[in-house]
């Protein structure tokens, strides 16, 4: 038989084999597949990188916060330091998975893309080479083939229908003789039709047991070269998967923490931190700075003549006085140049408008001696550390409890008037920023922190304090110091 060869003509596949024309189709789209299949585990590790990304940041955001509570609620002690340390853990591990997530991008992730750009190589008029040359190494081993098994199906066909039109030549002599309607001559040309069909299955069957042998001639070599081919296929394939299982370990290694040692020191420092908290420490700490072992200045006989002078509380303008500063409570300052006394230490002294050290808030009776010297003696010889409490409060010279008046009455023992009185002149108001964070220790004063803005409402007296707005509506004392004009 002549003519060129196209195996999807003339041949029917008949099984799922492999050796059937055609079936080899799904050998070389194995190769496209292989491609695909590195995009498929690049797009899984570059997930898995974003996924270790947003968790190392959502713990730095929680240790963040909760770091922030743990310093300004009331915890103290080692149980604080314990608390402090679990915030540790979760900085020390975000950056583990920080570090996980650059292993994954920057080696198995590039290590596949480099591997496939190497391993595929794409055509001008689209599809890859090692598919090209896959499918024409296969259709050269089985181009023989199919082309003797082309023949052997048309020799089939042909014995067949051999075999078929014997069968009715002989069927319709049988029923002529039956016939006594039929001549000689038309019984004779039946008889000779049977005799050709005869010669005609002889013929295609010998011609179909020499088109199977020749098939069976070339199987061996076609078997072969589809081996051949099929190997180099196999070899191709055998590089992607052993690269595949490498690169796999190597992710499998940049995920497992559990043999980091750096990842192991975490939590062994983490449950160090937390079995240093002694609940008897803490305690004994908290008895010292805030319960019975405090220092107290016991109430002691005074004599008559000098008691009223002594125990007088001074009001907020008479604390005032000319000296080198003016000590000023409730604190806190901003920045890397604060002071950290102790966590609740709120008191700041500032001489000459700058804020210098922490001092403890003014007891009224602290200055009380054997000495007999006077108040303003002693204001003369030290600076006075003046609570806020006590500002803007009068008493009279001769201090009982029936003589203790509202410090928010229209009018005081000393004829002062109150600041909140409604009748009070209003100044020009100017909105102020606050340098430092303010407590009040009164009700009659504001607190804010360092940042905020305020409206002043009148202007510094001569004890430097000034009244003030909030943006909330609350009105009240401050003072001037602690904030800037804004521009």
């Amino acid at each position: 038989m002549s003519g060129s060869y196209d195996d999807s003509v003339g041949v029917e596949v008949s099984s799922d084999s492999f050796w059937e024309v055609g079936n080899y189709k799904r050998t070389v789209k194995r190769i496209d597949d292989g491609h695909r299949l590195c995009s498929d585990l690049m797009n899984c590790i570059h997930e898995r990188a974003r996924i270790e990304k947003t968790y190392a940041q959502q713990l730095t955001e929680w240790a963040k916060r909760w770091k922030q509570l743990v310093e300004k609620g009331p915890q103290y002690g080692t149980v604080e330091k314990a608390w402090h340390a679990v915030m540790s853990e979760a900085e020390k591990v975000s950056e583990l998975h920080l570090d996980i997530k650059s292993a994954l991008m920057n080696d198995d992730f590039e290590k596949i893309k480099n591997w496939q750009k190497e391993a595929f190589h794409k055509q001008m008029m689209g599809g890859f080479k090692e598919t090209k040359e896959a499918e024409d190494g296969y259709r050269k081993a089985q181009k023989p083939w199919a082309k003797k098994l082309k023949e052997v199906e048309a020799a089939k066909k042909a014995y067949h229908a051999a075999c078929k039109e014997e069968k009715l030549a002989i069927s319709r002599e049988m029923n002529s003789k039956a016939d006594p309607a039929l001549n000689p001559e038309q019984l004779k040309k039946l008889q000779d039709k049977v005799e050709k069909s005869k010669q005609d299955v002889l013929k295609t069957k010998e011609k179909y047991e020499k088109s199977l042998k020749d098939l069976d001639h070339v199987t061996p070599q076609y078997m072969e070269n589809m081996e051949q081919v099929f190997e180099q296929c196999q070899q191709f394939e055998e590089k992607r998967l052993r690269f595949f299982r490498e690169v796999l370990l190597e992710v499998q290694k940049h995920l497992d923490l559990s043999n980091d040692v750096s990842y192991k020191n975490i939590y062994r420092e983490l449950e160090q931190n937390i079995k240093t908290a002694d609940a008897i420490e803490d305690l004994r700490w908290f008895r010292a700075n805030h319960g019975p072992g405090m220092s107290m200045n016991w109430p002691q006989f005074e004599d008559e003549e000098w008691s009223a002078d002594f125990n007088r509380t001074l009001s907020r303008r008479e604390k005032k006085k000319a000296s080198d500063g003016v000590t000023l409570t409730g604190v806190n300052q901003t920045g890397d140049q604060a002071l950290q006394h102790t966590k609740h230490s709120s008191h700041l002294s500032v001489p000459s408008n700058t804020v210098q050290s922490l001092q403890s808030s003014y007891n009224p009776f602290e200055d009380e001696d054997d000495t007999g010297s006077t108040v303003s003696e002693k204001e003369d010889n030290k600076i006075k550390n003046v609570s806020s409490s006590e500002k803007n409060q009068s008493y009279p010279t001769e201090w009982s409890d029936e003589e203790s008046s509202n410090p928010f009455s229209s009018t005081d023992a000393n004829g002062d008037t109150n600041p909140f009185d409604e009748d009070a002149s209003p100044a020009m108001e100017v909105r102020v920023r606050a340098l430092y964070d303010y407590e009040g220790q009164e009700h009659d004063e504001l607190s804010f922190k360092a940042g905020d803005e305020l409206t002043k409402t009148e202007d510094e007296d001569e004890q430097g304090w000034c009244k003030g707005r909030l943006d909330n509506g609350q009105v009240g004392l401050y003072p001037a110091n602690y904030v800037e004009a804004i521009q």
